[in-house]
């Protein structure tokens, strides 16, 4: 019996819940030797920002344990470039919905890319991302407060025409208390967890190894702790989860949506393995057989 690998994100409809993570697949064409990117459940692309981004000064990737280490700071050609040039090359090779993320330094710059992004036909969802730990005066200082947390929502809210879901940082004492404030703000869904803060030494030259210090942890090694955070959170919210961090089988993707997860996002896999998506989307349907199930859509939160 062939499995139903479908799932819905407020109301918009994909064929699978497997998604590339932003800032791993770019816009889609570096992906495109490698496998026929259609068979993804949707794409989000490279994070984007009000104006052109050159990103943090190198190195800025390290290798650790169980993952990687990355500070490449949001770089970006700016919203304008995006929509003028990346969304028509993009929507060449891929005819399914996208999922736009942004990024800001101000709630004004937040909003602005999300009126711009939200008026493009494939673009069914913005993603707000209100926690990179890899920019100053940004990102991540918008999320790790309820208040500022609920500001962007709300302002972002007032502009989008597409379904507003923020992306929340796991570097933070309560992500739930951050979750319940998005939700209250007008938030039609959540997107987490992002990197953990972390850092490497380089001990023959006595200095960080990343030039900006520190960076997002990403990799296996998080999802422990992203399947236990995606577990809080829909247990307190009544809006859908989109669950990331350290997902790269298809075992991690039925897990994580035990944990409550209405999709998955497939991050640091993709620079490990060009055709991991493909590979975790192939494996679906016999680890789904294994565990008798019929539709994706009908796992329940354990």
């Amino acid at each position: 019996m062939v499995k139903d690998l479908s799932v819905t994100l407020s109301g918009v409809r994909l064929d699978n819940p497997v998604i590339p993570a932003s800032g791993t697949y770019g816009f889609g064409q570096e992906f495109t030797p490698y496998y026929d990117v259609n068979i993804l459940g949707s794409l989000s692309f490279k994070g984007t920002t009000a104006e052109a981004r050159f990103g943090n000064p190198t190195p800025r990737i390290a290798e650790c344990p169980g993952g990687m280490l990355n500070s490449v700071g949001l770089q970006n050609p700016g919203v304008e470039h995006v929509i003028a040039e990346e969304l028509p090359a993009l929507r060449r090779i891929f005819h399914k919905p996208i999922i736009a993320n942004i990024s800001g330094f101000s709630v004004d710059e937040y909003v602005r890319c999300a009126a711009l992004l939200s008026q493009e036909e494939q673009v069914e969802i913005l993603e707000i991302n209100i926690s990179c730990p890899n920019v100053r005066h940004g990102g991540m200082a918008f999320g790790t407060d309820p208040k500022a947390a609920a500001e962007v929502t709300r302002a972002v809210k007032a502009v989008a025409a597409k379904p507003v879901y923020m992306k929340l940082s796991p570097n933070v004492t309560d992500i739930v208390a951050i979750a319940k404030a998005c939700e209250e703000a007008g938030a039609d869904g959540l997107s987490l967890i992002n990197t953990l803060l972390g850092m490497r030494i380089d001990l023959q030259r006595r200095r960080p190894v990343l030039a900006n210090v520190m960076g997002g942890y990403s990799g296996p090694g998080i999802f422990p702790v992203a399947l236990r955070m995606v577990y809080q959170v829909t247990g307190a919210v009544s809006i859908p989860v989109i669950g990331m961090g350290g997902v790269s089988t298809a075992r991690d993707v039925i897990e994580m949506m035990m944990a409550g997860a209405s999709a998955v996002q497939v991050g640091a896999a993709n620079l490990v393995n060009p055709t991991a998506c493909k590979d975790i989307i192939d494996a679906l349907p016999a680890e789904m057989d294994r565990l008798g199930i019929e539709r994706l859509s009908d796992i329940a939160r354990v």
